[in-house]
């Protein structure tokens, strides 16, 4: 539509609008043209119906704002103003200034996209297309949509799948098939030529070293000896390994499409399988091999009782012939077979027979011992199976019940004697309580051997085995029948004596037993002499219960020792007043480590050498709530006695170690381990444990082991090179009190001597001590060793013992023992202060 209602100043282009008007009347998308001024020149029907305007209210001339606000009051844009959208409309003007570069842009206007395109016209200023393009919208987005679908459809697939044009190049393909070929997947490939592809795949390294021009060629002549619709397929090994098969099918409009389907499991299938089958085939052959060398016999029967596998054992242990061990045969005609051949249990052949069928039928596993009338033993072990059916396992066990038999002996009896050990003993005199609670008279003897540990010493553990089991022998031979003769370890013997006529009936076997083992024996040549301590409690006398009496056979048999050995006692009440304090004590060092009583003191060791602190020896004290602080030499032996020597030992030396990691560095502790201790086998680990707990260096732990623990100990050498081995200093402690000091001083070389005190209390008083007291010292230089005094309680012993080159003293001249607590402050009192360094004292 043209608007005239204004006359125009410039004829050329009214003649201009006319033309437009004619031509633009018949466009599907709205137009509309403005002049510089913003004044509507033209506009066509598809203008006013896109936009829903009366055609009254449109006219040529027509402002801008006036069509904005026409726009907005025919519902165009809701809730918006002409302030609002002039100016975006003017921009949208103002910003097509070039005619070449047209302005385009998209708005919603109720619901619908409209697309308007602002183009600047040299001579008619501005020219606007208004169109519709919602359908077209919603089509492109159903076409990319459908485009994802199949490109998702493609790329899902687990083939690679391409389609190649007539002239073969590259239509359509997936995401497999570039994965497959190995090539650039960044790459559009759509358009590329099938040598191209082919080169991409090569030079990924597949197709086993054929080059893209080989492989072009071969393709091709294949492609051209596919007539129709047909198809041809190869397969191409990858650069990985892998096997593709491809496949060309020609389509109807001579197009190709093309497969590439990965078939290495496929392959890699078929040859498992095959292996499989070989496998299996082997492992038949070696289920068989295995079954016949079972050591037990096995049978299958079916819900029938009807055999479906046996194996040769099973058949071997019954004697059973070829033909009754083939599948099929019944249980009772196996059965019946060995009944005629005289297996079967004492009870009968009849018994047997229905014991097996009923065994047949259980539901459950069950263990069934069948004792032969021959004494043969077969334990059988019954399974059932879901179907009704069977398993079991047959094995001959007559050799394993006769090593049962043996162990169970061996249990309750000593192997080197045979008679009956502890343990069997304990249960005979349990059930001797039955016999005294009815009256009954008897007695207990508990028998050591004396100077026994002698003949071991001299002859050997061979003589000396062959002494206790002549001492066995012995006591066999002098007690009656219904007595109990038992090694209860070691060369200790008792004797449950009974019943008896008078008390004095045991006092008479002891008697005799007394000298009867005081006779020599001839054993290898040698004429061992030994003797017996005998101590006896009677009952109902001396105790009514086998504790009782075994507690007052030992207090006797103490006594009797304590008397001379060679003897026998006969228990008394005085002597359990005796033995209640020695128990009393030991009880109560029982309770003393756990309850805290135990307490280390640590005694300072001077070096005259340069006047400092060098090592605090750390000594046991017991604080005993009633007895007050008991010393060591009334702490060891009832600890060596009880055993607890061990875990004694081990805490002082803990609590050393963790007390020395508290000191400076340079400054020692030394522990002294008791004989008992220093057999423990387990005494280097525990050296070990307290340095690794406390953190000190192993250096600076000093032990000091006395002659007496290295005398008669074969392991002694061993022990002491395991502690050298860790690190450790050793000190040979008590030097002079034994008299095979030299023996080890030529065999292991130690850190230190340490020289007894009883030799240095008498030193200035005997000439004798002053000697031997020079001659360790020089003999510990000669040998570069270090020596230590102890005792020191004299300003006149300090200087001789300077004067002879003494290396360290230690007594209560320089310091008594000391509290753990009072260390640090001795430390600080003597001049060690913060730093930490060996104190320096003027002790002359």
């Amino acid at each position: 539509m043209t608007f005239s209602s204004r006359a125009s100043t410039h004829p050329e282009k009214d003649d201009a609008i006319e033309y437009l008007d004619a031509a633009l009347s018949s466009l599907p998308c709205g137009f509309s043209v403005w002049d510089d001024e913003f004044r509507l020149i033209l506009a066509n029907r598809r203008y006013l119906d896109i936009y829903r305007l009366p055609a009254d209210k449109v006219h040529r001339g027509m402002p801008l704002e006036d069509m904005v606000g026409l726009i907005v009051a025919s519902g165009n844009h809701p809730g918006a103003s002409v302030a609002d959208l002039l100016p975006a409309y003017r921009e949208r003007l103002l910003q097509a200034t070039d005619p070449a570069k047209p302005r385009v842009d998209e708005r919603s206007i109720r619901g619908r996209t409209i697309e308007t395109t602002h183009t600047r016209h040299p001579v008619l200023g501005w020219i606007v297309t208004h169109e519709d393009v919602t359908d077209r919208r919603q089509r492109e987005a159903a076409l990319r949509q459908r485009n994802l679908q199949l490109d998702a459809a493609l790329d899902s697939m687990l083939y690679g799948f391409s389609l190649w044009g007539k002239d073969l190049k590259l239509v359509l393909c997936n995401r497999r098939f570039v994965e497959l070929l190995g090539l650039d997947p960044t790459a559009d490939w759509i358009g590329a030529s099938l040598f191209e592809v082919l080169l991409g795949s090569t030079e990924a390294g597949n197709h086993q070293g054929r080059s893209a021009s080989e492989l072009h060629e071969l393709y091709l002549t294949r492609l051209a000896a596919v007539s129709g619709d047909g198809s041809f397929v190869t397969e191409e090994v990858l650069a990985n390994g892998r096997i593709v098969k491809v496949g060309f099918h020609q389509t109807s409009d001579l197009c190709w499409v093309a497969t590439y389907e990965d078939v290495t499991e496929q392959k890699d299938q078929v040859q498992a399988l095959q292996q499989r089958e070989r496998e299996l085939a082997q492992q038949n052959m070696r289920f068989e091999a295995a079954v016949n060398h079972m050591s037990q016999g096995l049978c299958m029967f079916d819900k029938d009782r009807r055999l479906i596998v046996c194996n040769k054992p099973y058949a071997d242990l019954y004697g059973t012939a070829p033909d009754l061990v083939r599948p099929r045969t019944r249980l009772e005609d196996i059965l019946q077979d060995r009944i005629d051949k005289g297996l079967h249990p004492k009870e009968g052949a009849e018994a047997y027979l229905e014991s097996r069928i009923k065994l047949a039928a259980r539901q459950s596993d069950t263990v069934d011992v069948v004792e032969m009338e021959d004494g043969q033993i077969i334990s059988v072990l019954h399974h059932p199976m879901a179907d009704g059916g069977w398993v079991s396992t047959h094995q001959d066990i007559t050799d394993e019940r006769r090593t049962e038999a043996r162990i169970r002996h061996l249990a309750r009896h000593d192997a080197l004697t045979d008679l009956p050990n502890r343990m069997a003993f304990n249960e005979c005199m349990a059930m001797a309580e039955n016999r005294i609670a009815r009256g009954e008279m008897v007695a207990l003897l508990f028998i050591d051997l004396d100077f026994y540990k002698t003949v071991n010493d001299i002859y050997g553990h061979a003589i000396g085995d062959a002494v206790l089991v002549r001492v066995a022998s012995r006591l066999r031979q002098s007690c009656r029948q219904d007595d109990v003769v038992a090694r209860l370890g070691g060369d200790e013997f008792a004797i449950l004596h009974g019943p008896l006529r008078t008390d004095k009936d045991a006092a008479g076997l002891a008697a005799r037993l007394v000298a009867l083992m005081a006779e020599p024996m001839l054993i290898d040549g040698h004429e061992v002499v030994i003797g017996a301590s005998i101590g006896i409690a009677t009952a109902p006398t001396d105790g009514q219960t086998a504790s009782t009496l075994m507690k007052n056979a030992d207090l006797a048999l103490y006594q009797a020792k304590e008397d001379g050995r060679g003897a026998y006692r006969v228990f008394e009440p005085s002597l359990g007043a005796a033995a209640q304090l020695r128990m009393a004590f030991e009880m109560d060092l029982r309770l003393a480590l756990t309850a805290g009583q135990l307490e280390v003191v640590f005694q300072p060791l001077l070096s005259l050498d340069d006047q400092r602190i060098c090592s605090l020896e750390a000594l046991l004290r017991w604080n005993h709530p009633t007895r007050g602080v008991v010393m060591p030499n009334d702490i060891l032996p009832v600890a060596e006695k009880t055993g607890l020597i061990v875990p004694i030992g081990q805490w002082v030396l803990n609590k050393a170690c963790s007390e020395a990691a508290k000191w400076a560095d340079t400054v020692r502790i030394a522990v002294n381990l008791s004989p008992a201790q220093f057999r423990f086998r387990d005494l280097p680990r525990q050296v070990a444990d307290a340095l690794a707990m406390s953190g000190i260096a192993p250096d600076r732990l000093e032990l000091e082991v006395s002659e007496a623990a290295l005398r008669d100990n074969p392991t002694a050498m061993e022990t002491l090179r395991q502690l050298r081995q860790i690190g450790v200093r050793l000190a040979l402690d008590d030097l002079g009190t034994g008299d095979s000091a030299l023996q080890f001083l030529r065999n292991f070389r130690f850190d230190k001597l340490k020289i007894d005190r009883s030799f240095v209390k008498d030193i200035l008083s005997r000439p004798d001590s002053m000697v031997i007291v020079s001659g360790f010292i020089e003999l510990a230089k000669s040998l570069e060793m270090e020596t230590t005094a102890a005792g020191v309680e004299t300003i006149d012993q300090l200087d001789l013992m300077r004067r002879k080159g003494c290396s360290e003293i230690q007594g209560f001249l320089f310091s008594p023992p000391l509290p753990a607590n009072a260390v640090a402050t001795f430390f600080t009192e003597t001049g060690s202060g913060e730093d930490r360094q060996p104190t320096r004292l003027n002790a002359s």
